[in-house]
Protein backbone atom coordinates (compact mmCIF):
# COMPACT_ATOMS: atom_id res chain seq x y z
CA UNK A 1 0.00 0.00 0.00
CA UNK A 2 1.39 3.55 -1.21
CA UNK A 3 1.47 5.89 1.11
CA UNK A 4 0.18 9.46 0.34
CA UNK A 5 1.73 12.95 0.71
CA UNK A 6 0.24 15.46 2.22
CA UNK A 7 0.36 18.58 -0.27
CA UNK A 8 0.02 20.89 1.89
CA UNK A 9 3.08 19.50 4.22
CA UNK A 10 6.16 21.15 2.38
CA UNK A 11 9.60 21.24 2.70
CA UNK A 12 10.35 24.66 4.34
CA UNK A 13 13.00 26.62 2.14
CA UNK A 14 16.15 27.79 3.76
CA UNK A 15 16.04 31.68 4.51
CA UNK A 16 19.43 31.88 2.61
CA UNK A 17 18.62 30.13 -0.35
CA UNK A 18 18.05 33.34 -1.94
CA UNK A 19 21.15 35.20 -1.21
CA UNK A 20 23.33 31.93 -2.07
CA UNK A 21 21.42 32.13 -5.54
CA UNK A 22 22.41 36.02 -6.09
CA UNK A 23 26.11 34.91 -5.13
CA UNK A 24 26.42 32.23 -7.89
CA UNK A 25 25.19 34.13 -10.22
CA UNK A 26 27.43 37.10 -10.01
CA UNK A 27 30.32 34.72 -9.67
CA UNK A 28 30.63 34.52 -5.79
CA UNK A 29 31.41 37.29 -2.94
CA UNK A 30 34.10 39.14 -4.42
CA UNK A 31 31.97 40.07 -7.51
CA UNK A 32 29.23 41.12 -5.24
CA UNK A 33 31.31 43.29 -2.95
CA UNK A 34 33.07 44.72 -6.27
CA UNK A 35 29.39 46.03 -7.31
CA UNK A 36 28.53 47.02 -3.65
CA UNK A 37 31.66 49.28 -3.68
CA UNK A 38 31.12 50.90 -6.93
CA UNK A 39 27.53 51.47 -6.50
CA UNK A 40 28.99 53.37 -3.36
CA UNK A 41 31.39 55.37 -5.18
CA UNK A 42 29.06 56.48 -7.78
CA UNK A 43 26.24 56.98 -5.16
CA UNK A 44 28.59 59.34 -3.03
CA UNK A 45 29.96 61.19 -6.87
CA UNK A 46 26.47 61.64 -7.46
CA UNK A 47 26.12 63.30 -3.81
CA UNK A 48 29.15 65.58 -4.37
CA UNK A 49 28.81 66.49 -7.66
CA UNK A 50 25.02 67.48 -6.69
CA UNK A 51 26.73 69.52 -4.01
CA UNK A 52 29.36 71.74 -6.21
CA UNK A 53 27.05 71.83 -9.39
CA UNK A 54 29.93 72.45 -11.93
CA UNK A 55 30.74 70.35 -14.40
CA UNK A 56 34.00 71.77 -14.59
CA UNK A 57 34.76 70.94 -11.10
CA UNK A 58 32.65 67.64 -10.93
CA UNK A 59 30.87 66.50 -13.33
CA UNK A 60 28.19 63.85 -12.41
CA UNK A 61 28.88 59.97 -13.49
CA UNK A 62 26.75 59.86 -16.17
CA UNK A 63 28.06 63.34 -18.53
CA UNK A 64 31.66 61.68 -17.26
CA UNK A 65 30.48 58.11 -19.13
CA UNK A 66 29.07 59.88 -22.22
CA UNK A 67 32.40 61.92 -22.67
CA UNK A 68 34.08 58.41 -22.30
CA UNK A 69 32.24 56.55 -25.02
CA UNK A 70 32.91 59.64 -27.01
CA UNK A 71 36.34 59.71 -26.31
CA UNK A 72 36.87 56.16 -27.18
CA UNK A 73 35.25 56.41 -30.31
CA UNK A 74 37.26 59.08 -31.34
CA UNK A 75 39.99 57.90 -34.15
CA UNK A 76 42.46 60.32 -32.70
CA UNK A 77 42.13 59.29 -29.35
CA UNK A 78 42.31 55.70 -29.68
CA UNK A 79 46.03 56.92 -31.99
CA UNK A 80 46.95 58.67 -28.76
CA UNK A 81 46.43 55.61 -26.47
CA UNK A 82 48.46 53.12 -28.65
CA UNK A 83 50.90 55.01 -28.64
CA UNK A 84 51.35 55.07 -24.73
CA UNK A 85 50.05 51.33 -24.74
CA UNK A 86 53.70 51.64 -26.88
CA UNK A 87 55.53 53.61 -25.10
CA UNK A 88 54.77 52.02 -21.43
CA UNK A 89 55.27 48.41 -23.13
CA UNK A 90 58.85 49.38 -24.13
CA UNK A 91 59.46 51.07 -20.63
CA UNK A 92 57.99 48.25 -18.65
CA UNK A 93 60.46 45.77 -20.93
CA UNK A 94 63.50 47.69 -20.57
CA UNK A 95 62.48 47.54 -17.04
CA UNK A 96 61.76 43.94 -16.07
CA UNK A 97 65.58 43.51 -18.14
CA UNK A 98 67.17 45.69 -15.79
CA UNK A 99 65.35 44.72 -12.39
CA UNK A 100 65.27 41.00 -13.16
CA UNK A 101 69.26 40.72 -14.48
CA UNK A 102 70.26 42.56 -11.55
CA UNK A 103 67.98 41.51 -9.23
CA UNK A 104 68.67 37.31 -9.33
CA UNK A 105 72.64 38.62 -9.87
CA UNK A 106 72.33 40.79 -6.50
CA UNK A 107 70.40 38.24 -4.28
CA UNK A 108 72.51 35.61 -5.02
CA UNK A 109 75.93 37.16 -4.65
CA UNK A 110 76.82 39.50 -1.82
CA UNK A 111 79.62 40.84 -3.39
CA UNK A 112 77.35 41.81 -6.24
CA UNK A 113 75.15 43.18 -3.78
CA UNK A 114 77.71 45.04 -2.06
CA UNK A 115 79.35 46.68 -5.37
CA UNK A 116 75.79 47.49 -7.05
CA UNK A 117 73.19 48.47 -4.08
CA UNK A 118 75.11 51.72 -3.55
CA UNK A 119 74.33 53.13 -6.64
CA UNK A 120 70.92 51.52 -6.96
CA UNK A 121 69.72 52.97 -3.27
CA UNK A 122 70.89 55.91 -4.42
CA UNK A 123 69.04 56.06 -7.09
CA UNK A 124 66.18 55.42 -6.43
CA UNK A 125 65.96 58.34 -4.09
CA UNK A 126 66.06 60.62 -6.47
CA UNK A 127 62.05 62.08 -7.32
CA UNK A 128 60.81 61.02 -10.61
CA UNK A 129 60.16 64.60 -11.15
CA UNK A 130 64.05 65.91 -11.33
CA UNK A 131 64.95 63.22 -13.97
CA UNK A 132 62.38 65.62 -16.52
CA UNK A 133 64.89 68.00 -17.29
CA UNK A 134 67.55 65.92 -18.14
CA UNK A 135 65.98 63.55 -19.48
CA UNK A 136 64.61 66.15 -21.98
CA UNK A 137 68.26 67.61 -22.44
CA UNK A 138 69.30 63.50 -22.80
CA UNK A 139 66.67 62.54 -25.24
CA UNK A 140 64.97 65.64 -26.61
CA UNK A 141 61.63 66.07 -27.09
CA UNK A 142 59.65 62.27 -28.49
CA UNK A 143 59.42 58.97 -26.83
CA UNK A 144 62.89 58.85 -25.53
CA UNK A 145 62.20 61.07 -21.78
CA UNK A 146 58.67 58.92 -21.21
CA UNK A 147 60.14 55.53 -22.18
CA UNK A 148 63.56 56.38 -19.63
CA UNK A 149 61.02 57.93 -16.84
CA UNK A 150 58.92 54.51 -17.30
CA UNK A 151 62.13 52.21 -17.24
CA UNK A 152 63.69 54.02 -13.94
CA UNK A 153 60.27 53.93 -11.92
CA UNK A 154 59.58 50.30 -13.27
CA UNK A 155 63.29 48.84 -12.47
CA UNK A 156 63.18 49.28 -8.77
CA UNK A 157 60.00 47.60 -8.16
CA UNK A 158 61.24 44.59 -10.04
CA UNK A 159 64.41 44.91 -8.77
CA UNK A 160 63.66 44.58 -4.90
CA UNK A 161 61.46 42.18 -4.86
CA UNK A 162 63.31 39.91 -7.18
CA UNK A 163 66.08 39.88 -4.41
CA UNK A 164 63.86 39.34 -1.88
CA UNK A 165 62.40 36.28 -3.42
CA UNK A 166 66.22 34.57 -4.32
CA UNK A 167 66.62 35.55 -0.87
CA UNK A 168 64.31 33.89 0.75
CA UNK A 169 65.33 30.46 -1.09
CA UNK A 170 66.37 28.34 1.47
CA UNK A 171 69.94 27.10 1.15
CA UNK A 172 69.10 23.49 1.30
CA UNK A 173 67.93 23.96 -2.18
CA UNK A 174 71.31 25.11 -3.80
CA UNK A 175 73.23 22.32 -1.77
CA UNK A 176 71.08 19.81 -2.99
CA UNK A 177 71.20 20.63 -6.45
CA UNK A 178 74.87 20.68 -6.02
CA UNK A 179 75.49 17.60 -4.86
CA UNK A 180 73.09 15.99 -7.81
CA UNK A 181 75.94 17.71 -9.79
CA UNK A 182 73.84 20.52 -11.84
CA UNK A 183 75.89 23.25 -13.17
CA UNK A 184 75.44 27.10 -12.04
CA UNK A 185 73.14 27.52 -15.24
CA UNK A 186 70.75 24.70 -13.81
CA UNK A 187 70.45 25.64 -10.56
CA UNK A 188 69.50 29.16 -12.09
CA UNK A 189 66.65 27.66 -14.16
CA UNK A 190 65.61 25.20 -12.36
CA UNK A 191 65.87 26.55 -8.45
CA UNK A 192 66.05 30.35 -8.47
CA UNK A 193 63.63 31.33 -10.99
CA UNK A 194 60.68 28.89 -10.14
CA UNK A 195 61.31 29.49 -6.28
CA UNK A 196 61.63 33.63 -7.47
CA UNK A 197 59.01 33.95 -9.66
CA UNK A 198 55.90 35.06 -7.20
CA UNK A 199 57.56 38.20 -6.07
CA UNK A 200 59.30 38.70 -9.24
CA UNK A 201 55.87 38.72 -10.55
CA UNK A 202 54.61 41.18 -7.27
CA UNK A 203 57.33 43.83 -8.43
CA UNK A 204 55.89 43.30 -12.43
CA UNK A 205 52.42 44.38 -10.82
CA UNK A 206 53.98 47.41 -8.95
CA UNK A 207 56.18 48.52 -11.74
CA UNK A 208 53.13 48.09 -13.89
CA UNK A 209 50.92 50.72 -11.80
CA UNK A 210 54.42 53.16 -11.46
CA UNK A 211 54.79 52.83 -15.30
CA UNK A 212 51.00 54.47 -15.89
CA UNK A 213 51.75 56.88 -13.23
CA UNK A 214 55.05 57.91 -15.00
CA UNK A 215 53.32 58.60 -18.39
CA UNK A 216 53.99 62.09 -19.58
Amino acid sequence: MEETKDPLCRTPRSSGLGWQNLRALLGGKRTLYNLITLAVVVGVWQFMSDQYRSDLLLPPPWKTAKAFFVAATDLDTLKNLLLTLRRVATGLGIALLIGMTFGFLMGYSKTVMQLVDPVMGGLRQVPVMAWVPLTIVWFGLGDGPTVFLIALVGAFPILLNTIAGVQSISKDYFHAARTMGASSWSIFKDVMVPAALPDVLTGMRLAVSAGWMSVI
